[in-house]
């Protein structure tokens, strides 16, 4: 045989690395190479090549087809193999990398179970939530189904099921079938707590869910709440101090002074659990994550609607509500309430308002300064005693229009709101005005 030089010459010349003659050693050698990549346990995409009753011939791209016996597509269910067709995709694990015909074992309930394993493992490593449908249940919890991998979820983490059920699983009764049945076909938000592959462990949990939940409501919540503005929210618990209202992720405190403009003996007498109401911010703490909210600021307007009746300078009818070490609170009329400093309850130097005052008492107050933006009212008790005093005199007749109107229920009289000493001081002024008055006539 001869060659022909020439042709030789050339193209060995013009590229001898691509157009060198390549050994079947070597063709054999890559392949063995390209196939030793392949290991049990190893999920590949691969070309469906042939369908049959008994196997799937899959192209994985390596030097023999690989096959997916009967017994490892069962979970396509029984109409899922007449919905594959040849030159779909599918996915497989790799359970033989050679049987005895030189193929490639594969399977495609093995690749779905460890796909949801690998799943399931990066949502545990990014702490992410989890919605699942409940399939079942068993005498510890109930069972979810998520990508294939079957979890468990503990009676002591399902946000709904009542305590006593809990109490009765410890003590190792059994529980009801119907108690959980109700579950079934339910979708739950969870959060994984435990996750072991080799023992094929799936803990899961809605109450560190519904927590973690809350948690990253409240933070979103925080930064969005601005002070003094109006939100709606629904009342989750009443407390004798006041009232928690959810806005959304995160709850907030109606303390019992914030309730109503008006006096109340209880939260129960505004609100019910479960109410839907519009609520004041009064406060955000960001380093506490308290939230201060107000319920009556929220309906200015009833607040404005009665004020608006008075004057500073007025003398009005007050009811002593509640003491402080400041001063006294005064309701005089439908929701409004004012407060009297300390500096205010009489012309002495005293250490509490209970020398002076009690709760309860009704005494004529003098309005001295009306503050609509804050909803704030100032009352003076030793003013309204001054002014009082003043009118006793016939030579300074007050207008008519300073009195509070009559009322047939007003309660004690002015010696209610003085001392002894003070109501001595004005008896011994009245008969000097008195002798005065005769001296004049004679």
């Amino acid at each position: 045989m001869v060659t022909n030089p020439q042709w030789e010459s050339s193209s060995t010349q013009e590229n001898p690395t691509q157009d060198a003659p390549f050994g079947m050693a070597e063709l054999l050698a890559g392949e063995d190479q390209e196939f030793r990549n392949l290991h049990r346990g190893d999920i590949v995409d691969g070309v469906i090549m042939g369908i049959d009753k008994d196997s799937i011939l899959v192209d994985i791209g390596f030097k023999t087809e690989g096959v997916i016996p009967s017994h490892e597509m069962r979970s396509l269910g029984p109409d899922g193999l007449r919905q594959l067709s040849v030159g779909e995709e599918i996915m497989v694990y790799v359970l033989q990398t050679e049987n005895q015909e030189g193929q490639v074992v594969l399977s495609v309930d093995r690749a779905s179970g460890e796909r949801g394993w690998r799943i399931l493992q990066q949502r545990f490593d990014a702490e992410e939530f989890i919605d699942a449908e409940v399939v079942g249940y068993n005498k510890g919890g109930l069972l979810v189904n998520i990508d294939g991998v079957r979890g468990f979820v503990p009676t002591s983490q399902v946000v709904g099921l009542r305590p006593d059920i809990s109490e009765q699983q410890e003590e190792g009764e059994g529980i009801p079938d119907e108690r959980f049945a109700q579950w079934i076909g339910k979708s739950l938000r969870l959060k994984i707590i435990e996750i072991n592959r080799r023992r094929n462990r799936l803990i899961l949990s809605e109450r560190a869910a519904a927590q973690a939940w809350r948690t990253e409501q409240k933070e979103k919540l925080l930064q969005e709440l601005q002070e003094g503005t109006i939100r709606r929210g629904r009342v989750t618990s009443i407390r004798p101090f006041g009232v928690f209202v959810d806005l959304g992720g995160a709850e907030g405190l109606v303390h019992l002074s914030e309730l109503s403009w008006g006096r109340i003996h209880g939260p129960e007498d505004v609100v019910q659990g479960g109410e839907e109401v519009d609520v004041f911010v009064l406060k955000i703490d960001p380093e506490t994550k308290k939230i201060g909210l107000s319920l009556r600021r929220a309906h200015p307007e009833e607040w404005d609607a009665v004020v608006g009746k008075y004057t500073e300078g007025q003398l009005v009818r007050g009811t002593i509500t509640k003491l402080a070490t400041f001063g006294a609170f005064a309701h005089i009329d439908g929701p409004v309430e004012g407060l009297i400093h300390i500096s205010e309850l009489a012309d002495r130097r005293i250490q509490h308002p209970k020398e002076v005052v009690k709760e309860g008492d009704v005494l004529t107050l003098k309005i001295i300064r009306i503050e609509s933006d804050r909803r704030r009212l100032a009352l003076s008790l030793r003013q309204a005693i001054d002014e009082l005093e003043a009118h006793e005199s016939p030579h300074a007749r007050p207008p008519a229009e300073n009195y509070p109107p009559a009322e047939p229920d007003r309660g004690p009289s002015l010696g209610d709101a003085m001392n002894p000493t003070m109501m001595a001081a004005l008896e011994q002024l009245r008969q000097q005005v008195n002798s005065d008055d005769s001296d004049d006539n004679k």
